[in-house]
């Protein structure tokens, strides 16, 4: 079962050779397909190096655009039934396509692995928000997912008007469509926190725009969420503040589509 390896990327020089170190070595049958979304440093070089040095496993392809629109490009232009996502600031575990592999294999048509997160300790340890639907937990980050082909075709793969949260989306629309997602804790991604307290904070903000974008997509979806599963989550300075700059991007994001002008960019793009 051949497993495409999609990976949409942007300015990762100083990553994206440890990503490629730890993909080229899977177990087989891979591919690596590298979309690189414009970066302005040396990241396109290096993987370059990569497509010289591994020719027919690694590919790239170039397709500026948002996060949803150059990883479905990378997936048009896979050959596997199987399309595996992580990013480019990851590093895989030397048996996460091993175990993937394996849970499709035993019938899943959509599989979540654990991320564990590299970096400050305090920002290791912080817990992401989780957003149920019917159940199952819809915030697995794409970082660390594989999909049957099947699926990504009955949904139409990532909604490319979403600037974050485009995963959070797509998990939502694969349990909707009667998929179930199923985490196997065995396929091992290892993630690298943000380095510097602005992109800490950018982030945290562009994540609450994100969960404001699948409000304006999908509805109201505080009952969603599970509030006591929120208060048992330690809180700490960095939970605390990373909450606030997440509460102003929801807010911001509301405020800057007050004339409903993202919601007519959706239409469009639809």
């Amino acid at each position: 079962m051949l497993v495409s390896v999609v990976l949409n990327v942007m300015n990762e020089e100083k990553n994206i050779a440890d990503l490629l170190d730890s993909l080229v070595t899977q177990e087989g049958p891979i591919e690596i397909v590298v979309v690189d979304a414009n970066s302005r440093d040396r990241t396109r070089e290096i993987v370059e190096r990569y497509v010289q040095q591994y020719p027919g496993l690694v590919r790239m392809y170039i397709k500026p655009g948002s996060r949803g629109l150059s990883t479905n490009y990378g997936i048009s232009q896979a050959k596997g039934d199987v399309i595996a996502f992580t990013g480019g600031d990851c590093i895989a575990n030397p048996f996460w396509i091993k175990e993937l592999r394996k849970s499709i294999m035993e019938g899943s048509a959509v599989v979540a692995g654990k991320t564990i997160n590299m970096g400050l300790k305090a920002w290791e340890e912080l817990d992401r928000v989780e957003l149920f639907y019917r159940g199952v937990d819809l915030s697995y980050p794409s970082c660390n997912e594989a999909f049957k082909r099947e699926v990504l075709e009955k949904v139409g793969g990532f909604d490319t008007w979403f600037i974050t949260a485009e995963d959070i989306d797509l998990n939502y629309r694969s349990v909707d469509a009667g998929f179930e997602i199923v985490y196997n804790p065995n396929a091992v991604i290892y993630h690298r926190t943000k380095a510097t307290l602005y992109r800490f904070y950018k982030q945290a903000f562009w994540n609450g725009a994100g969960r404001k974008q699948l409000t304006l997509k999908h509805g109201r979806l505080w009952g969603n969420y599970d509030p006591m599963r929120m208060i048992q989550q330690k809180m700490t300075f960095w939970s605390f503040t990373r909450l606030l700059a997440a509460v102003l991007g929801y807010v911001g994001f509301k405020l800057f589509d007050a004339k409903g002008l993202y919601g007519k960019k959706m239409l469009k793009a639809k």
